[in-house]
């Protein structure tokens, strides 16, 4: 264990701590299958072995007047961290299903505050080998960074590396500009937001480096410009469509996922139509939700909804350091589109439409600043954003090749994020093993079965490779 026994939380990890209300709980749950079976005090030594390297599985999160601070929690007993559970099942009842049923029930069931604010729950017995449920409170880190602390748990996992011990930094008199909006700005930032070109270039140069002469530029003034529209863009935005997805939840969590799609066929398809990948997978959700919607008799002709992206604002060979670095920018999904085709195309013109925004940046300072409101305060901030969409989605790429864990086949794995104020429906795209799949955790009162939006999502697919397979290829009835 290498990390300073206290330490004080960072604004933004402050808002997350205090974000879970009665309908939306602010953890990370995700869930592995592994074949052949493992076993309890395996898990428990490998956990204690590379888990608790991170300093805030060790931690607990002690909230005072002027926010939190990280507390070294003395009692720490890893039986109380990683436990073993009996998967029960009803009459009828699929071992997947009963699996699925599980995950919605841990996800809204609080974590113990007087402990670090993770879990995990093996069930020894799942189709022929074992299931890892995993529950981490967002306020420890991001998915990103998440990501990273769970490869580290992997046989052949690299440790955190080393770290110089700090002074530490009174968080309360730090600039919130500075420490929110500038310091997240590097060359990582500037390509996962897309500002690329020019004087935008430039200008983020110039934010990023507060030395240089800033007054009088008119790349600065752009670049305020920017900002300013992108503020008054984020304040007027309407409430989002209404459909079945959008109301007020009741807090029973509902979580499914599907089979993995051939990640290179996706990649296929993306290329002849001049897509990203995302394009397509979007593309595929948002038909999959306007079908579900369409087939309940809530017609989603003609609507948009839109979905809370994260987009990472750190380093990527620094995603083992936990916290949260990323901002949220609103993507509208056309799920009133039909044709899959013009639907990815849609998809694609709406990506385009974030190049450039501040946007993401934005939404991060507005979790530092929540972060030093009394909880009604930010409760309030954050129910004006939930108004503005009808879900949360993340979209992570995993390892290229199945990872093993404790001599065992990781062959397939899912995670779902929380969603924040009234929101009730978290989307996750996950690639991992030469696959993409898809998984969906919503509120019960709003959609009781996320399995059918699932069960939609292969045959979008499936009609966008036709219809592509259809299209006139370069040479052919004069095609260019």
């Amino acid at each position: 264990m290498n990390d300073v026994a206290s330490s004080r939380m960072s604004r933004v990890d402050t808002a997350w701590l205090r974000m879970d209300n009665d309908v939306n709980l602010m953890m990370i749950v995700g869930v592995w299958m592994l074949t052949p079976k493992i076993g309890l005090e395996a898990l428990r030594e490998r956990v204690a072995d590379k888990l608790l390297k991170y300093g805030r599985f060790h931690q607990r999160a002690v909230a005072d007047a002027m926010g939190a601070s990280w507390v070294e929690h003395e009692d720490f007993d890893i039986t109380e961290h990683v436990l073993v559970e009996k998967l029960h099942r009803a009459p009828g009842q699929s071992e997947r299903a009963a699996l699925q049923q599980r995950c919605g029930e841990l996800a809204m069931t609080a974590l113990d505050p007087s402990r670090p604010l993770w879990q995990m729950h093996l069930i020894e017995d799942y189709e022929g080998g074992s299931a890892l449920i995993a529950r981490i409170h967002h306020c420890i880190a991001d998915g990103i960074a998440l990501i990273s602390v769970m490869l580290s748990i992997t046989d052949g996992g690299n440790d955190p590396p080393q770290r110089k011990k700090r002074e530490p930094v009174d968080d309360a008199e730090a600039d919130w500009l500075s420490d929110a909006v500038l310091k997240p700005l590097s060359d990582m930032t500037i390509k996962a937001i897309g500002m690329y070109s020019g004087g935008m270039q430039k200008s983020i140069d110039m934010l990023a480096n507060p030395q240089q002469p800033l007054l009088g530029s008119i790349d600065m003034a752009r670049s305020g410009l920017q900002v300013v529209n992108d503020v008054a863009s984020i304040a007027m935005m309407t409430d989002d469509s209404p459909t079945a997805l959008k109301g007020q939840p009741d807090g029973k969590k509902v979580v499914a996922w599907g089979e993995p799609l051939p990640l290179d066929q996706v990649k296929a398809i993306g290329k002849a139509l001049g897509c990203s990948i995302n394009d397509v997978l979007l593309s595929c959700v948002a038909g999959a939700i306007g079908s579900y919607l369409r087939e309940r008799g809530d017609d989603p002709d003609g609507k948009e909804i839109r979905a809370m992206v994260p987009v990472n604002l750190r380093p990527l060979e620094k995603a083992w350091q936990l916290g949260n670095r990323f901002g949220l920018a609103p993507l509208v999904l056309p799920i009133g589109i039909p044709n899959p085709v013009e639907r990815v195309f849609a998809v694609r013109a709406r990506m385009a439409d974030l190049k450039g925004s501040y946007q993401p940046l934005l939404a991060f300072a507005v979790l530092s600043i929540t972060g030093l409101f009394v909880k009604p305060v930010q409760d309030a901030v954050l129910n004006m954003f939930a108004k503005k969409a009808t879900a949360v989605m993340t979209n992570v790429p995993g390892p290229a090749k199945p990872l093993q864990f404790l001599g065992s086949t990781l062959r397939q794995t899912m995670f779902w994020v929380p969603s924040s104020g009234n929101i009730g429906v978290g989307v996750s795209i996950l690639s991992y093993g030469g696959g993409v799949q898809f998984g969906l955790i919503t509120d019960h009162a709003l959609c009781p079965d996320p399995q059918a939006i699932i069960d939609g999502f292969e045959p979008e697919f499936d009609k966008l490779v036709w219809l592509t397979m259809m299209l006139p290829w370069a040479g052919q009835n004069g095609a260019a």
